[in-house]
């Protein structure tokens, strides 16, 4: 796979299998900067196993990832603190208000004392927390913990930005309110990995749109298309009906039965 010079994130051949099952095969994908790259599939495609590797949460069997240049497995502060990411279930420290939670995460990535509490401020108003901040997270409701979820990966301006199913218990404004984080995101030259089940929300965002099913990465959509959906659910139907007469059994005149 050729890499070019401003490439974020590179997946080159990952695989990874839990007990029998391959979650993740043969994997190859790469995000530029200022490029937002949509993964879509249905629940158990491999959308959360890819991220995590690409995350160095959980390690390959083959193949590899690497994100500014650098394999995961041997990335340091100088890489992740470039790094914001939100991964199934937003984390926050339940006894922790939600201002204190954002001063943690500036801190943990990198940002100084004195840079922490402008960066702090200014995520909180873009994620319309201001109500808040002086709240527990474990108080807040499935929305609001989503938005401090997003907040905490936004806090120090990252590079590369991982989000998985980010717009889950957001309400309505909350998803409007995300897609215009995610652009300006974009605008500003990070590059962005998104996964949705909403076709329709991702195509208002996204730079191109790859499908992932039975942990393949079985083709590309236009975020421009007619009709995104019935689109994906043809390339599914199709890679299914590849890979039953891959496995067919041959007849005896060699033709596949």
């Amino acid at each position: 796979m050729n890499t070019r010079a401003d490439t974020v994130l590179r997946c080159s051949g990952l695989l990874k299998r839990f007990g029998g099952e391959v979650a993740v095969n043969d994997i190859n994908l790469c995000l530029d900067a200022g490029e937002v790259v949509a993964l879509i599939g249905f629940n158990g495609a491999g959308k959360t196993t890819l991220m995590r590797l690409a995350l160095a949460m959980t390690r390959p069997e083959a193949g590899e990832a690497s994100i500014f240049g650098q394999n995961v497995a041997t990335a340091g502060p100088q890489q992740w603190r470039r790094v914001g990411q939100m991964i199934e279930t937003p984390f926050a420290y339940p006894e922790l208000t939600v201002a204190e939670n954002l001063w943690a995460a500036a801190r943990l990535h990198g940002l100084t004392r004195t840079q922490a509490p402008g960066a702090v401020r200014a995520v909180t108003e873009r994620l319309d927390l201001g109500a808040y901040t002086t709240r527990r997270s474990s108080t807040l409701s499935q929305g609001n913990k989503q938005r401090l979820g997003l907040a905490s990966a936004l806090v120090h301006a990252p590079r590369l930005l991982i989000l998985d199913e980010p717009t889950n218990a957001l309400d309505p404004a909350g998803v409007v309110l995300l897609r215009d984080l995610v652009q300006q995101a974009a605008r500003e030259g990070t590059a962005v990995l998104v996964s949705s089940h909403h076709l329709d929300e991702v195509a208002r965002v996204a730079d191109r749109v790859e499908v992932i099913h039975r942990g393949r990465l079985v083709g590309q959509l236009s975020p421009q298309g007619a009709d995104l959906e019935h689109a994906f659910f043809e390339m599914v139907h199709a890679a299914d009906c590849d890979a039953a007469q891959s496995a067919a059994p041959e007849n005896r005149s060699g033709e596949v039965a």
